[in-house]
């Protein structure tokens, strides 16, 4: 059996606070060291998400740019396009020589032309005899007895123009009425 006295008092062990104050010094160097090296560390992590910022708003304003650019430009290849017709009117007009068929037939090509710059850009014809009237396509003029299906359009008098699906201009059109 052992007595009180013989188990161990940590105040009467054999170490002396001499030695619990060296290894704590001999702590304070490893905990420096750790914290110089969290502090790189961070400091590493801060450049990082710096420059990954400065690269993310480059990014940004260069779509902001492409995207300015794209709405200045839109228009180019069109405007290019109707560049050709422009040289074709004025070298009718240029042309004292031209008799009324030569005339005819070259603002026939001109249009042509025309026609296919507007089929490029898709810009195209809406012409809708024999179609039911459609107020988001069609602006009627006028409505007339006729034998053709109620509100139904029987004459065109200007053609509408859709670019991209979008009605840009609407056809003027008269309306069949029932009789």
């Amino acid at each position: 059996m052992s007595t009180p006295h013989d188990q161990s008092n940590p105040l009467d062990s054999d170490a002396s606070p001499a030695d619990d104050n060296a290894a704590t010094v001999e702590t304070i160097p490893s905990l420096e060291e750790s914290l110089r090296q969290a502090e790189l560390l961070a400091q590493e992590h801060h450049d990082a998400w710096l420059r990954a910022r400065a690269e993310s708003d480059n990014i940004r304003k260069r779509a902001q740019q492409d995207v300015a650019n794209a709405h200045k430009y839109a228009i180019e290849n069109f405007a290019t396009e109707l560049l050709a017709v422009k040289d074709s009117l004025e070298a009718a007009l240029n042309d004292s020589n031209s008799d009324r068929n030569t005339l005819q037939e070259g603002v026939a090509l001109t249009l042509k032309q025309l026609s296919i710059a507007f089929e490029k850009a898709k810009l195209l014809e809406i012409n809708p005899v024999g179609d039911k009237f459609d107020p988001h396509k069609h602006q009627a003029i006028s409505m007339l007895v006729s034998e053709a299906e109620p509100n139904t359009v029987i004459t065109v008098l200007q053609k509408g123009y859709s670019l991209q699906e979008r009605v840009i201009r609407p056809a003027l059109v008269t309306v069949a009425k029932a009789g």
